[in-house]
C-alpha cells in the first residue's frame, strides 16, 4: 500500500519475499493457494512492510485534526524514519517481527508470489489498536517529513486507543479502483471518546472525520 492506497509497482514484490521469509520462520509452513484467502499474521503474510495510515497524499484529517493509525506498535518505529513514505524497505525483514496491533485477511487473485497486490485487504483491530491525534498547525510544522521524534515532540499529540477498528482496502494494482475505508473509535488519555473516519476512493479523499466527545 503505497499512495492512494495501492501496494505499488515493484516494492510489493520485494517486500513480500522478505515477509514470507520472515513469517514463516515465525509461524512455519506456508499453505497459500491461487486465489484463496489469506490471514494474516500467519505464515503466508506477516502484514505489509508499513507501521501506521499516513503517506503522502492520503492525510487522514479534518480542518483541525490529523489522525494516525498504527498497524504496528509505535515503538518499533525507526525514530528518524518518515511516515510519509509508508513503506520501510530499508527495514526488511526486522520490520515483519515488530507487533501488529491489527489482524485480518487479504483476497488475492492469483496468489501473492505473483500478483502486485491483492485484491482485498479486510483489518481488523486487536482490542487496542494504537490512533494518535495531532492538531494540523503541528503536522503542518513537521512537513516536509514527518518521524515519531516530531509526534512524539507535538505539544497537541493524543495517543488514543482504539477498541474498535476495522478497515477496508481496495489496493490499485489488484482491485480495478482503489479504495480504503476506516472506522475507529476509543479513548484519549484525558478520557474523552473519539471516532475516527475516513474514506477514499480513486486517489482522492472522500471524507475524514475526527470527532472528540
Amino acid at each position: 500500500m503505497t499512495k492512494h492506497g495501492t501496494f505499488g509497482k515493484g516494492l510489493v514484490r520485494r517486500a513480500l519475499a522478505g515477509l514470507l521469509v520472515a513469517s514463516a520462520a515465525i509461524v512455519g509452513g506456508s499453505s497459500a493457494v491461487a486465489g484463496d484467502r489469506v490471514i494474516y499474521p500467519s505464515a503466508d503474510s506477516a502484514g505489509g512492510p508499513y507501521y501506521a495510515r499516513i503517506e503522502r497524499g492520503v492525510i487522514p484529517a479534518t480542518d483541525q485534526w490529523v489522525a494516525i493509525a498504527f498497524y504496528r506498535n509505535p515503538s518499533c518505529v525507526r525514530a528518524n524514519f518518515n511516515l510519509l513514505n509508508f513503506f520501510d524497505l530499508a527495514n526488511i525483514p526486522n520490520i515483519f517481527f515488530c507487533p501488529l496491533t491489527v489482524h485480518g485477511f487479504e483476497i488475492w487473485k492469483n496468489g501473492p508470489a505473483i500478483d502486485e497486490a491483492p485484491l482485498q485487504v479486510k483489518t481488523f483491530g486487536n482490542g487496542a489498536v494504537p490512533v494518535w491525534i495531532v492538531s494540523v498547525a503541528d503536522y503542518e510544522k513537521a512537513l516536509p517529513g514527518l518521524t515519531l521524534t516530531e509526534l512524539l515532540g507535538m505539544p497537541s499529540l493524543m495517543q488514543g486507543v482504539a477498541t474498535y477498528f476495522e478497515e477496508t482496502l481496495h489496493p490499485l494494482g489488484g482491485a480495478r479502483q482503489s479504495m480504503i475505508e476506516i472506522v475507529a473509535r476509543g479513548t484519549v488519555p484525558d478520557g474523552r471518546a473519539f471516532e475516527f473516519r475516513m474514506t477514499e476512493a480513486a486517489g482522492t479523499l472522500r471524507h475524514v472525520g475526527i470527532v472528540l466527545r
